[in-house]
């Protein structure tokens, strides 16, 4: 039984997502020893469930206490899709209120070594022009319990499918939304799925990406500072990087660059910075100049080199369909971009200037689990209450806490 009585303040109360917490904030929360909360939070990742009878090593009112306080809340798996092409699998998960979210399955170089994908919020307010979850608008932020959840149901999947000791080596925020615009809650599920007790995941192993909020990444560099950083930079001109990506309007390169570079010095962790090759976007020998010079004055500056990861564009929509606004009838609608055909021209220019580079291979394609390409159908991106979440003018700014502001401008 609880060992501490009720009051109607306690019935009030939110009761607790326990696969969400820390040990020691179970303890507190509950009244308990400390190592039956470690016991009680690993069986909540173990098992998705508390069991209805006390296991001999969790003591009998401990397990009630952490009962009577929180409970064992999961996402529904609407959709398992394998990739034909390689070993990446996409999953869709539905959430409590009927809105649903992707996430990836990654396999590393390794064996039986996989990443997770995870999402962090449902749709995105950034609205970057080569992402398919900024074409959803934002419908709200995930809670901590429902980016933990992604992970541990990803890893139930593998221990279900691959076996053999298969399992979640690291995880990368780079599903739907921006981790940095839900920072509390992407923070907080970072510091369980690193728990020992929890998911046992080396924190060195976790990325977060981001768009660019300085304001996160310095919160990233204090509160967790094992975690690694990633940041998208769609391009280095300043106006063309601003059509692309509508957050440098609240947040230009150089401001999220001094905030990199303090996370770099603070961590010791090299940024990674990814770059979408663009066709007659981001891709001329000009562009590349420019990003070789940036990526040495930021090592001149900050004594650590970034690493350059170069991505091939993922299709998000149909090339023969109608230009946005014109779609009729539900079809899908046109994709923005094409594929860069200039990938080893655009490596050759950096090499030339001393800036190494690696293409990341982006798998899972033709099955929509490509980076870029996470995005449920609207019907199932939905604000609570049947609202559908839609994209507006000031969305990245306000997404970004600094008030609306003005739409970009072509460069």
């Amino acid at each position: 039984m609880d060992p501490r009585p009720k009051s109607s303040s306690d019935e009030r109360r939110p009761r607790l997502a326990l696969q969400a917490v820390l040990p020691e904030e179970l303890a507190g929360a509950c009244g308990i020893d400390l190592t039956d909360a470690r016991r009680i939070v690993s069986l909540a990742h173990r098992l998705g469930e508390l069991p209805a009878r006390a296991p001999a090593t969790v003591r009998r009112a401990a397990l009630e206490a952490a009962r009577s306080a929180g409970e064992i809340r999961t996402l529904a798996l609407v959709e398992r899709r394998a990739s034909a092409e390689d070993p990446f699998v996409k999953y869709a998960f539905r959430l409590e209120d009927g809105a649903a979210v992707e996430s990836v399955r990654i396999p590393l170089e390794r064996p039986g070594r996989y990443s997770a994908c995870v999402s962090s919020q449902v749709g995105c307010a950034l609205a970057c022009a080569f992402c398919a979850t900024g074409r959803m608008g934002l419908a709200r932020n995930l809670e901590a319990w429902e980016i933990v959840e992604q992970v541990r149901l990803i890893r139930r999947d593998l221990g279900a499918t691959v076996g053999g000791g298969a399992r979640v080596h690291g995880v990368l925020f780079q599903g739907m939304g921006e981790p940095l615009a839900n920072a509390d809650r992407v923070i907080q599920a970072i510091r369980v799925l690193s728990e020992p007790s929890a998911q046992a995941i080396d924190m060195r192993n976790i990325t977060v990406c981001t768009a660019g909020l300085p304001s996160g990444i310095r919160r990233l560099a204090a509160e967790v500072p094992g975690v690694r950083l990633g940041l998208s930079l769609g391009s280095v001109r300043p106006g063309r990087r601003r059509h692309l990506m509508p957050i440098d309007g609240a947040h230009p390169l150089d401001e999220v660059l001094a905030a990199v570079g303090e996370h770099a010095r603070a961590t010791g962790h090299a940024p990674m910075w990814a770059y979408t090759l663009l066709a007659g976007q981001n891709d001329a020998d000009e562009d590349a100049a420019s990003l070789a010079a940036l990526a040495r004055g930021f090592a001149a500056q900050h004594g650590i080199s970034p690493r350059l990861s170069l991505i091939p564009y993922n299709a998000i929509g149909a090339a023969d369909a109608p230009p946005p606004g014109g779609a009729e009838g539900g079809a899908a609608p046109a994709d923005p971009f094409a594929r860069s055909a200039r990938l080893e021209a655009f490596r050759a220019v950096l090499s030339a200037a001393g800036v190494g580079s690696i293409v990341r291979y982006s798998g899972g394609g033709d099955v929509g689990a490509a980076c870029g390409q996470l995005a449920r159908p609207p019907a199932e991106a939905q604000r609570p209450g049947g609202r559908r979440a839609s994209p507006r003018p000031g969305a990245a700014a306000e997404a970004a806490g600094v008030g609306p502001s003005a739409p970009p401008r072509p460069a």
